[in-house]
């Protein structure tokens, strides 16, 4: 009986990371019928990101689908910076550790400023000099 005992928290772990598992599968699984509309896009626990032409789509993910989604313009867009724990960063050299990763997306007014986190630095640079770059031409086409 004692040895029983000892097993039933080991089994209530394996079966509370099967559910784990099961309902992170589930948030992939709704992502990606997401994310099939959009010509970019990226997960990770924290958002979802979906590119469309000039239209950026971000929102939570959860087992039955992105919630909470926001899309805006890059057209109404200023700037774009790589945030590492409350500092922008260079995206060309970005710090190897931090707690806090964002890309920001400023517009005219500040106070609009869009921050969507990421897990990974590297992934936020890549993400941040793709839409820099887009950013950039967008501006060029404008400007002529």
């Amino acid at each position: 009986m004692e040895r029983g005992l000892l097993w039933l928290p080991l089994l209530a772990m394996f079966f509370w990371l099967a559910w784990q598992g099961s309902k992170e599968y589930q948030k992939v699984e709704a992502y990606r019928a997401w994310a099939e509309q959009f010509e970019r896009a990226k997960y990770d626990i924290y958002a979802v990101l979906g590119q469309k032409g000039n239209n950026i789509t971000w929102g939570k993910p959860t087992p039955k689908g992105p919630i909470k989604l926001e899309t805006f313009s890059l057209v109404d867009v200023e700037k774009i910076q790589l945030v590492v724990d409350g500092k922008a960063v260079e995206t060309e050299v970005p710090p190897e550790k931090g707690r806090t990763i964002e890309l920001e997306f400023i517009f005219s007014d500040p106070a609009n400023s869009v921050h969507v986190p990421f897990t990974e630095i590297t992934l936020a640079a890549e993400w941040g000099k793709y839409l820099q770059g887009a950013l950039q031409s967008l501006q060029s086409e404008q400007s002529q």
